[in-house]
């Protein structure tokens, strides 16, 4: 066993040490759910920041950057700009209705607006986009112990998804939160040492600029370069705005100040952080300019482009960011299985203690499912890329129509949902390119709004006349 690979042992193994120990504390579902509604700014800001630095803000965007060059910026970017509008605007007020009326999970906000129906058609589907993006995670967890020691991509999956699911069981929200403290602070720690001095060992900014292709014209150029650039606000800006698993992490916190605060800090991070992995990426480029896998490029640099020591540090950053990333995607599938499936429509008489314990085997079988999946899929950018479309164009348009306005109903969010899914696979199924204003995502988006407001308008003059339908729900926050 080499030292990177010893010391990354000894590090995952503190992870699921403190993990447990925090789990000690967890003795109920609002615990493991929301943590008690006790975060504080600092917290709050430490597990989202975690869960939004991850496989495709680290190894995903430094692939990114050494194919594309800095106009990979706006894949973190965009993160960056999404988690702003959740902070200053969503954030807050989904927190009050959270708080007032007990909500866990996004699927019990999903319900009090439009009905059961939508909780069950939102759970369904976001379990099968979470179980991709959190294969993403595996995926990048295993290129790093690939380069450090090795190792298969099995072994690497096998490993990275055995000390997040272990941690994560334990305590949810709450042991989250303090262990991606201590993962943040690895993170930013290595990332800020390594990035000027790979630069530096890779020859200066001359030898980044004498590692473009020759053929790329737009390597430098910010805006957008090769299949990068702005249109990724198309894709990932409604994504972070109404993620789920950042929407739960939000209700943990104990006011609505300390979700701007965080949310803001969090938000300013990741516009800053944007350019650490395309650069990275470029770095490596010069170092390496004929890698077969661009995802291999962030590893590889450092290991090649750093002294042992540093390298090592680096690397477990990245670990980090890879595992923090991936308890938040398994905090999505624990909680809507156990909470929105589970409890609401099979066992509705189920007991607090039932419901945690459910919440922890959910947990330990979406690890598992995520282990196999991430051994067929290819790449982080492509795991990610599904996560992200359905996320998108299932979900953002009922749950901010819903937040600002009480006269839509469960018609038009189903009309939403199923129309802008249906608009994605048939625009994939005809091979409409990936990336730009025409793309599947973009293309499913404008789709799903416009079905949501043509069935309003359908249904506008017989509700003026009879009211609102049965069981529609009061209006969200209301005092």
């Amino acid at each position: 066993m080499n030292l990177a690979l010893a010391l990354l042992v000894a590090y995952s193994a503190g992870l699921v040490a403190l993990g447990l120990w925090i789990g000690r504390r967890v003795g109920s579902s609002g615990a493991f759910f929301v943590a008690g509604r006790s975060l504080g700014p600092g917290l709050l800001f430490a597990t989202l920041l975690a869960a939004n630095i991850g496989a495709g803000s680290t190894v995903g965007a430094a692939g990114l950057g050494y194919r594309d060059g800095i106009s990979a910026w706006w894949w973190v970017g965009s993160a960056g700009i999404g988690t702003l509008i959740l902070a200053l605007w969503v954030g807050p007020r989904i927190w009050r209705i959270a708080k007032d009326r007990n909500l866990l999970t996004v699927g019990d906000y999903l319900e009090l607006r439009y009905g059961a129906s939508v909780r069950a058609i939102v759970a369904a589907l976001l379990w099968l986009a979470t179980l991709a993006i959190l294969a993403g995670q595996l995926i990048a967890a295993a290129w790093v112990l690939e380069v450090v020691a090795g190792l298969p991509k099995w072994a690497g999956c096998l490993a990275a998804g055995a000390v997040m699911t272990a941690y994560f069981a334990a305590g949810g929200l709450l042991t989250s939160a303090w262990v991606n403290l201590v993962q943040l602070s690895v993170l930013l720690v290595g990332f800020a040492v390594a990035l000027p001095v790979a630069i530096v060992g890779a020859g200066g900014w001359e030898s980044l600029l004498a590692a473009a292709p020759p053929d790329r014209p737009d390597w430098f150029d910010f805006l957008h370069g090769g299949a990068s650039g702005w249109t990724y606000m198309f894709l990932l800006v409604p994504a972070f705005i109404i993620s789920p698993g950042l929407i739960q992490k939000v209700y943990g916190a104990r006011d609505e100040a300390t979700v701007r605060k965080a949310g803001v800090a969090c938000g300013l991070a990741l516009l800053a952080f944007a350019f650490v992995p395309p650069l990275l990426g470029m770095t490596a480029r010069a170092i390496s300019p004929e890698l077969v896998n661009p995802e291999l490029a962030l590893p590889i640099v450092l290991m090649d482009g750093l002294p042992v020591a540093l390298g090592v540090l680096a690397l477990a950053a990245v670990f980090s960011a890879e595992i923090s990333s991936a308890d938040a995607i398994l905090f999505m599938l624990a909680t809507s299985l156990s909470e929105d499936l589970w409890r609401r429509f099979l066992r509705p008489e189920a007991t607090d203690s039932e419901v945690l314990r459910t919440a922890r085997i959910a947990a330990v079988s979406g690890g598992g499912v995520g282990i196999v999946l991430a051994l067929g899929l290819p790449s982080v950018i492509g795991a990610l890329a599904v996560f992200y479309t359905l996320l998108s164009v299932s979900l953002f348009v009922p749950l901010v129509a819903g937040l600002y306005s009480r006269r839509p109903g469960s018609a038009e969010a189903i009309a939403a949902i199923l129309a802008g899914v249906a608009a994605v696979v048939a625009a994939r199924a005809a091979g409409v390119p990936g990336s730009g204003l025409t793309s599947p995502y973009v293309l499913g988006l404008a789709v799903s709004g416009l079905a949501f407001s043509a069935v309003f308008l359908l249904l506008r003059r017989s509700r003026t006349r009879s009211g609102p339908p049965p069981g529609h729900p009061p209006p969200p926050g209301s005092r």
